[in-house]
């Protein structure tokens, strides 16, 4: 599956570094790709992700907000 979420307050390389770092390691996560310009996340996954877990983990990492629609 393909999924793009809306991650507010990304504004550099480092952001999408850290963003996708995040995905590469949680669970059910095949691939993820990050545009800190835009602030969408593009995440190729199967079922098995916990998307509020992954929304806590991300929001830890500075003045993000995730947006899960």
């Amino acid at each position: 599956m393909k999924t793009t979420i809306t991650v507010k307050g990304t504004h550099c390389e480092s952001c999408k570094v850290l963003i996708e770092e995040v995905c590469s390691e949680t669970k059910g996560i095949q691939s993820a790709k990050a545009n800190f310009k835009t602030g969408k996340v593009e995440i190729e996954h199967d079922d098995t992700v916990d998307w509020n877990a992954w929304k806590k983990e991300i929001e830890s990492l500075g003045e993000y907000e995730v947006i899960l629609k």
